[in-house]
């Protein structure tokens, strides 16, 4: 199971989490994490572009898992999670248009829906990049 899938599947609704929550808790459980509740909730500030509209909630909460997961001690320890960031941002941005939460939502949020679609796309990137990596991280480890 992937994040993606359990985003289709209407992942994080019925707890009412945010966007930035779906891709954190759904990474949590997709991959196995193993994060507390209380780690969880670092994601709760994030969604709506941090509340301001800014970069989605989806990609701050695709960055989390990926720091959890590629990081081994800091940020600095090497170029790695810049990396991933990076490709992060410009693959959904080539996918959706923009990484900015006001401009996603004008053009892909719905009443019906909610920002399912923009969640999805974030979930689906972070997914490749997940998959990719641990597979790198296995073969170097052979």
């Amino acid at each position: 199971m992937t994040v993606a899938d359990l985003i289709r599947e209407g992942y994080g609704n019925e707890e009412d989490f945010n966007c930035a929550e779906k891709i954190l808790n759904g990474a949590n459980k997709a991959y196995g994490l193993n994060l507390s509740k209380e780690t969880l909730k670092l994601a709760a500030g994030f969604g709506g572009g941090m509340g301001i509209e800014s970069t989605c909630g989806a990609l701050t909460g695709s960055v989390m898992a990926l720091s959890h997961m590629f990081v081994k001690e800091r940020g600095h320890e090497g170029p790695r999670i810049k990396e991933l960031t990076q490709e992060l941002f410009s693959t959904f941005e080539e996918k959706m248009g923009n990484i900015m939460c006001a401009p996603l939502k004008k053009d892909y949020r719905t009443e019906e829906l909610g920002c399912k679609n923009v969640i999805l796309a974030a979930a689906e990137v972070l997914d490749a990049i997940v998959a990719r990596e641990l597979a790198k991280d296995a073969e170097e480890a052979k």
